[in-house]
């Protein structure tokens, strides 16, 4: 029998499939974290970080069609625990671009944050809802994320990622969506969805919890608090969040650039018991877009992102500080455009 008398499905030759998604089969995960085991070195040790970009309308390839792009620079920490000192050092080399040809509305691969789940490196685009993979300097669709309740045609605007009893969630802003004069269109950023190792999405509705945080600090609509940066802390058994803009003055798209704030909140699982700590000084148009705790710091130490958008200008800071709001590494300029979202790699 020669090969023309073969089924063509059985003369099909391919690599054999390593991962399926989804990836973990019922009763499975791997808590790996970070991924790149950390080195202890002289002057401290040492972690692989990555931060991943959101350009907005910028994200459109200039060379290929229907194709969108991210930013992905990688890097290290280094903690030093004697001293008590962080250090961040980027690669000398060029950051690697992510591409892909999904897009909502023309736009895409407005990536906002990026983080560690079940052994992966995962990072959610605001554009689309999309959840990718990032493997071998590409980007996998995983997961897409509905806007609301989930029954919604247009993608969740994600801003926030944690992981919590192996569940993954994701965020949004967490205050209402106005128009231009600030008022309310609908609540759809109030909620949170979480997303199961086998994939599986669920939508919670978490307008008591995100109310609870802004009023905290005397916010109450018309005024708002917006979220770009959360994480669950399996070591204090609580949320932790860096709220982006703060404002107890009704939403305004041009005084909003200029309306970030200092505060690290921290709540129960019920959010029924907030604390409120300050952290250095408010640069009105820096705000909080992502940050992470030191692994082995028992979630003592805090990395975080600072991103600028003003009259059409952008830029990225990192800075580190800890859990009562002593700055330990001052505000440091990583780059002239967005990057959203930070991860231990």
């Amino acid at each position: 029998m020669d090969d023309n008398d073969v089924p063509y499905h059985k003369r099909l030759k391919e690599p054999p499939v390593q991962n399926i998604t989804p990836s973990t089969s019922r009763g499975t995960y791997n808590s790996t974290y970070p991924l790149t085991p950390p080195v202890t070195t002289k002057v401290g040790i040492k972690y692989r970080i990555g931060i991943v970009s959101d350009m907005d309308h910028s994200s459109k390839s200039k060379t290929e069609d229907f194709t969108w792009i991210s930013y992905l620079l990688r890097g290290y920490v280094v903690w030093n625990p004697v001293s008590n000192s962080v250090n961040v050092f980027w690669d000398d080399t060029k950051p690697v671009i992510l591409k892909s040809s999904l897009g909502e509305s023309g736009r895409g691969m407005e990536l906002s944050e990026m983080i560690v789940f079940n052994g992966k490196l995962y990072a959610v685009d605001d554009r689309t809802g999309m959840l990718f993979e990032i493997d071998n300097n590409g980007v996998i669709p995983w997961v897409v994320l509905q806007d609301g309740n989930g029954r919604v045609a247009k993608g969740f605007k994600c801003e926030w990622a944690a992981v919590k009893q192996q569940k993954l969630y994701v965020g949004g802003l967490g205050k209402e969506w106005t128009n231009h004069e600030g008022d309310t269109l609908n609540l759809h950023p109030l909620w949170v969805k979480t997303i199961t190792a086998t994939g599986e999405v669920n939508h919670l509705n978490w307008h008591d919890n995100y109310l609870s945080l802004r009023s905290a600090i005397g916010i109450e609509f018309p005024g708002y608090m917006s979220h770009e940066a959360g994480v669950w802390s399996d070591v204090h058994n609580r949320w932790f969040f860096l709220p982006r803009r703060c404002s107890k003055e009704r939403y305004n798209p041009d005084l909003d650039e200029k309306r970030s704030c200092n505060v690290l909140l921290n709540a129960d699982e019920d959010f029924n018991n907030i604390k409120v700590t300050y952290v250095g000084e408010i640069t009105p148009t820096h705000g909080f877009s992502s940050f992470r705790f030191v692994p082995g710091t028992s979630d003592r130490i805090i990395v975080a992102l600072k991103s600028v958008e003003d009259a059409g200008l952008t830029a990225t800071y990192i800075m580190a500080f800890d859990v009562t709001g002593k700055i330990i590494l001052e505000e440091t300029k990583v780059a002239d455009f967005k990057y959203e979202g930070l991860e231990f790699i």
